[in-house]
């Protein structure tokens, strides 16, 4: 059903747009350095607390993905043009809902998760949660039109919109930070207009009929409980998962801002650099989705265990390269970065620790579970995943980080371990065979 072609077609511009995305998340940190490190600190407290409505827009568009590529694998056009409509309805009414939600009670909400931080690291978390929230919205929508092409295998047109995008943001952060002088607000504002950007351009190609899938207004406009059903028994186990560990992210980011500023913000130069490390894991995570969930919406099981064994091989040897090539940057990265010598060490640390894990035990523990969702198997993978974020990052975290006093290196090592138990378990759910017994159209 994929020839190599196919899947490097599909690889290369999703490896692309990702590395668009996470070195805007640097560039965006590295802006910010120039205003200071309590500005520092103050995005990356919040960027942490945005990306729960972040990987929910995404666990509710990878469901939805799930759904539509599995209806153009039995070629069902009809079904998956309602299931398009209907992702990119759904999307915008949640995300309108928590955008209100967040900017009624943002300053209640920074109080509880940050309200020991210094008063300028504080201020900093209040101007960047306002712009930002606004931008949800444009997040969900671009997220819900970015799943439709990634099913069809047509990544690369998510790749030019994020290009685009991206160009818009970079340009933004450097005139509102260097020109205008505008600190934290001079970052956040480029950001929600490159997101509308996307946004309004990737829904105006998904009007498009001459594809394998699209959008009508009639099925926009109404409300298929039958689909929705569908896509949200892959979303809502996906979007729990994703959600209590973001949860558990802002928790532990209250951990850190105990820790003083220095800790802050190396964690969160840190997280950057991380971002870019799991690069291959996050590009591969579509491809299982497209490639499995056309496998087996076809109901033909054998190429779906053939390309599942293949993707994992693939997304092994690519992880440990890319981890590689990022290890060996590392030292240039953080040459820019305005910061103290002794933060600039503990980022090289964390970045080592986070690399090496990355490399091995990542590729199992997240691309390898797409797979899993792709087929349905949905709620084995929620409850390990809840389970060992809970009991292994949580729990540990608390253990290392406090009680034997490693500070963000022990919050490193608790996530290492979290990957580890998760691609054990995955693993061995992958060499059961179990997940072809599922069904989701």
């Amino acid at each position: 059903m994929f020839s190599n072609r196919d899947l490097k077609n599909m690889i290369v511009p999703l490896f692309f747009e990702q590395l668009l995305v996470m070195l805007v998340g640097i560039m965006d940190t590295f802006i910010v350095s120039y205003v200071g490190e309590a500005a520092v600190s103050g995005v990356s407290l919040v960027n942490s607390f945005n990306t729960i409505f972040i990987y929910l827009f995404t666990a509710l568009a990878s469901g939805g993905a799930v759904v539509i590529s599995q209806y153009i694998g039995n070629k069902d056009q009809k079904n998956s043009v309602r299931s398009s409509s209907q992702l990119l309805m759904f999307s915008t009414l949640l995300s309108i809902v928590l955008t209100c939600i967040v900017l009624m009670f943002h300053q209640a909400i920074l109080s509880a998760l940050f309200g020991k931080v210094e008063i300028d690291v504080m201020n900093a978390c209040i101007t960047y949660i306002v712009i930002s929230a606004l931008s949800y919205p444009f997040i969900a929508i671009y997220n819900a039109g970015a799943s439709l092409f990634r099913s069809m295998g047509k990544t690369k047109t998510t790749m030019y919109v994020s290009l685009a995008s991206n160009i818009i943001n970079v340009i933004g952060n450097c005139i509102g930070v260097f020109v205008l002088h505008a600190g934290v607000a001079g970052v956040a504002i480029p950001s929600l207009i490159a997101r509308a950007f996307s946004a309004i351009v990737i829904t105006k190609l998904c009007f498009q009929q001459n594809q394998m899938t699209y959008y009508t207004k009639k099925d926009l406009f109404a409300f298929d409980t039958d689909i929705l059903r569908r896509v949200l028994s892959i979303a809502v186990p996906n979007g729990i998962e994703n959600g209590i560990f973001q949860f558990v992210k802002v928790a532990l980011s209250s951990v850190v801002a105990l820790f003083g500023t220095y800790q802050i913000a190396a964690n969160g130069v840190a997280q950057s650099i991380w971002s870019l490390a799991a690069l291959m894991g996050v590009t591969l995570g579509p491809v299982y989705i497209t490639v499995i969930g056309q496998c087996m919406g076809s109901g033909n099981q054998e190429q779906a265990k053939y390309y599942f064994k293949k993707l994992n091989k693939l997304a092994i040897v690519l992880s440990i390269v890319w981890n590689l090539i990022v290890l060996a940057l590392t030292p240039l990265f953080m040459h820019f970065y305005q910061l103290s010598s002794e933060t600039l060490q503990l980022i090289f640390y964390l970045v080592v620790i986070h690399g090496v894990f990355n490399a091995i035990v990542y590729p199992i523990s997240g691309p390898l579970s797409n797979g899993l969702r792709a087929a349905g198997d949905v709620k084995f993978t929620m409850i390990v995943s809840i389970a060992s974020t809970l009991l292994a990052r949580f729990v540990f975290s608390i253990i290392f980080a406090i009680y034997l006093n490693m500070g963000v290196i022990g919050i490193a090592f608790a996530m290492c371990l979290d990957w580890t138990i998760r691609a054990v378990i995955f693993y061995c759910r992958y060499r059961s065979l179990k997940w072809l017994e599922f069904k989701v159209i």
